[in-house]
């Protein structure tokens, strides 16, 4: 059964903070909201929180997974950003944006896309998960909370629990975060490659 914590969305409570980061070192797989809507978030490490991630969303290992970051300084020690790219990342974060960029040798195996050696990463807007990120000091290896045959994700707390209750350790719930996953930009080819459009203003990328 899946612990519940609700949480304050401007002022998140640093006990129950802490508590979930405690949680998330053990290998606990929670639900947490984001600047774009809920997602699912482990340790970046954990085998069983990954394969738990695949399982709730019928994900294939071509799927790219995201690295949700706390600052740029974090996110540069698992990817490599040159110059150009460096430049628009850092004036779109943080925000709705995923970026595709190819990983470092920090980035576990099982993580990157087959083919490309790329990974997905990102520096939400959001403060209880700036605040998560804070007491963690590392990123959470994470996905959306969309559900297989769902066109939206899901973006209530107590629905999460409700659904949720027997595949996921935790849910933190700050309320409503949005409907919208984050806008996905991959920046491992020549030029940059609209994925998703989401969230994030596309526009600055076309």
């Amino acid at each position: 059964m899946a612990k519940y914590f609700d949480v304050h969305p401007d002022n998140p409570q640093r006990r129950t903070i802490s508590g979930v980061a405690a949680s998330i070192r053990g290998g606990a797989l929670v639900a947490y909201p984001t600047d774009s809507c809920y997602a699912l978030g482990c340790q970046l490490g954990n085998r069983d929180g990954l394969d738990r991630i695949r399982s709730i969303r019928r994900l294939d290992d071509r799927h790219h997974f995201t690295l949700v970051c706390q600052n740029f300084a974090q996110l540069g020690q698992f990817v490599h950003v040159d110059k150009d790219v460096f430049r628009a990342v850092k004036a779109a974060t943080p925000g709705s944006y995923t970026f595709i960029l190819p990983a470092t040798r920090e980035v576990p195996r099982q993580l990157l896309h087959p083919r490309k050696k790329t990974v997905g990463v990102r520096i939400p807007d959001h403060v209880v998960t700036q605040a998560l990120l804070a007491e963690l000091g590392e990123p959470l290896l994470s996905s959306t909370l969309l559900l297989p045959d769902e066109d939206e994700p899901m973006t209530q707390g107590w629905e999460i629990k409700e659904r949720l209750d027997h595949v996921v350790d935790a849910v933190l719930d700050s309320g409503d975060c949005g409907t919208e996953p984050t806008t996905v930009v991959d920046f491992s080819g020549d030029e940059a490659e609209i994925v998703r459009r989401g969230a994030g203003d596309v526009s600055r990328f076309e």
